[in-house]
């Protein structure tokens, strides 16, 4: 493995780490401004237009940051800022920490550990702003500070690494894991300062998760309804699948090198070791339990649950640093080139995928969705006439906010649609709507008998983009009564059945819709 890798290739110094900082910036500039706004990004950017102390399934953090950005534009290069600059600035941050947590390691090796977090395979390509970025943000920067706390045993560096804390579990909940890393540390290390470091750190939380707590309880309490009840409306069975699933994303997000290293190294490493007596912690051992507890935790949700790759990220270069602590200069080298070569392959693929036509994807099944997110001016050139008289609608709340992100107006969402189109309940109320005109536009065929009960009269015509074909579903004079009498109840029945044991103080759905009754509980 070593000998390729020595003399025909320059020193891997600081020089060439801002080399390829400079040209993967200019690349996923380049990405972030060829690419059209997704599903997901739409949805938060209605977020940021919307901005509250809360939404609908994850906590209000990137909102926040969305609507910081759209007061200076809307263009997408620049809300994907945050997600553009993310490889650079954490292999910066985590450089500017090896000074401290690694002080034997010289500069090449600093910035070579650097280099993996820059070129780790996600970070090549993902330009996407979710709710994903501030998340790896505030738990990778968190989970340095953590080190630095154990390494100094500084109180004032366990209160940064709560506070940064906070600020992932406003970013989503998955912040859990990271948190549950510091307790297995601090079980491990079994000093009684470090209990208080920890306690420092998660009081830090508490304002945080009260907030979240507060407008949960005035607004349906719906992360909880989402995330626990109404998106599982399977019960979770044992998988073959599922795990075999999670094994290969982590082959793909570290890499088969990093983990035949890392699985050679384990048995041996501060990870598996007593160190409670010892002198401060190693930051090695810290990183260990930071980087994988929360896999092995996600390997165990595994075997009931598919692990989206995006739920990874926060703790990937918390392994990448791991692993590189515990190469010799030689391998660390190898590994770096390697992370090289396996990136520039990424940017030659994406270029060749970039130059093809649309068309190459006909046969798939996501072509109508590629369609209507690539080509949405020809989509909004087609509802053009409507776009007085008319309300316009989907029949999917993905496929409503990218549409409705490129066109700067809303599409609300008409039928019950499911669970991931419930933040329409908190934007859209029927009641002003009834007796109005309104357009739902498809990428499937229609049933005329799902419409015509609400409405005095209902056509249906259809066009091609690109050869996708869209149905337009017009109908004409929204009765409210009786669209209230079978979906809303049908909705509040499906998606607002909150446990008794969840306090209230406010459902928005229910006072609107259904000012008479108590709010449905389980």
């Amino acid at each position: 493995m070593r000998s390729w890798c020595l003399k025909p290739f320059p020193q891997l110094d600081a020089r060439t780490f801002f080399a390829l900082l400079g040209l993967t910036l200019v690349f996923r500039c380049w990405l972030a401004a060829a690419t059209p706004i997704t599903g997901d990004e739409a949805y938060f950017i209605w977020w940021g237009w919307r901005p509250d102390w809360g939404f609908y399934d994850h906590p209000p953090m990137v909102g926040w940051w969305l609507a910081a950005l759209l007061k200076i534009s809307d263009s997408e290069a620049w809300l994907r800022l945050p997600a553009i600059l993310q490889p650079g600035v954490l292999a910066l941050g985590v450089i500017a920490a090896l000074r401290h947590l690694a002080p034997a390691l010289d500069e090449v090796q600093r910035y070579s550990i650097g280099m993996l977090v820059l070129l780790a395979p996600a970070n090549v390509w993902n330009i996407f702003i979710t709710t994903d970025t501030p998340l790896v943000y505030f738990c990778v920067f968190s989970g340095l500070a953590w080190c630095r706390a154990v390494r100094d045993d500084d109180m004032r560096w366990y209160l940064a690494a709560g506070v940064l804390l906070a600020g992932a579990v406003l970013s989503k909940y998955f912040a859990a894991l990271l948190g549950v890393a510091y307790l297995v540390d601090v079980v491990r290390r079994r000093k009684l300062r470090a209990w208080v470091g920890l306690a420092v750190v998660y009081a830090a939380c508490l304002p945080a998760l009260a907030l979240m707590a507060w407008w949960n309880a005035g607004h349906c309490w719906p992360n909880y309804m989402f995330n626990f009840v109404n998106r599982h409306t399977h019960k979770a069975s044992l998988s073959f699948k599922t795990p075999l699933l999670y094994v290969v994303s982590l082959l793909y997000l570290l890499t088969p090198p990093v983990l035949w290293l890392a699985w050679r190294r384990l048995a041996s490493a501060d990870f598996l070791r007593k160190d409670g007596s010892s002198p401060p912690a190693k930051p090695g051992s810290a990183l260990g339990r930071l980087a994988w507890t929360p896999l092995a935790l996600f390997a165990l949700l595994s075997l009931t649950k598919q692990i989206g790759l995006h739920w990874l990220l926060a703790f990937i270069p918390f392994v990448l640093v791991w692993a590189a602590l515990r190469l010799n200069a030689e391998t660390l080298r190898c590994l770096c080139l390697f992370f090289i070569g396996f990136a520039a392959l990424h940017v030659a693929a994406i270029l060749l995928v970039s130059r093809l036509p649309l068309e190459t994807w006909k046969k798939t099944q996501i072509y109508d969705g590629l369609v209507l997110t690539f080509e949405h001016e020809a989509l909004l050139k087609q509802l053009a006439p409507y776009e007085k008289d008319w309300v316009w609608a989907m029949d999917g709340y993905s496929n409503a906010v990218t549409l409705g992100y490129n066109a700067r107006r809303y599409f609300l969402v008409f039928g019950e649609a499911s669970s991931h189109a419930r933040h329409d309940d908190i934007l859209t109320d029927f009641r002003p709507l009834n007796g109005r005109n309104i357009l739902v536009l498809r990428k499937t065929a229609p049933d005329l008998a799902d419409y015509q009960p609400y409405f005095a009269r209902v056509t249906v015509d259809s066009f091609d983009v690109r050869g996708a074909r869209f149905w337009r579903v017009k109908g004409e004079q929204f009765n409210y009564a009786a669209y209230h009498g079978q979906v809303l109840t049908t909705i509040k029945r499906k998606y607002y059945a909150i446990p008794e044991w969840l306090p209230q103080t406010g459902c928005y759905f229910c006072e609107r819709y259904f000012p008479e009754e108590k709010t449905s509980r389980r």
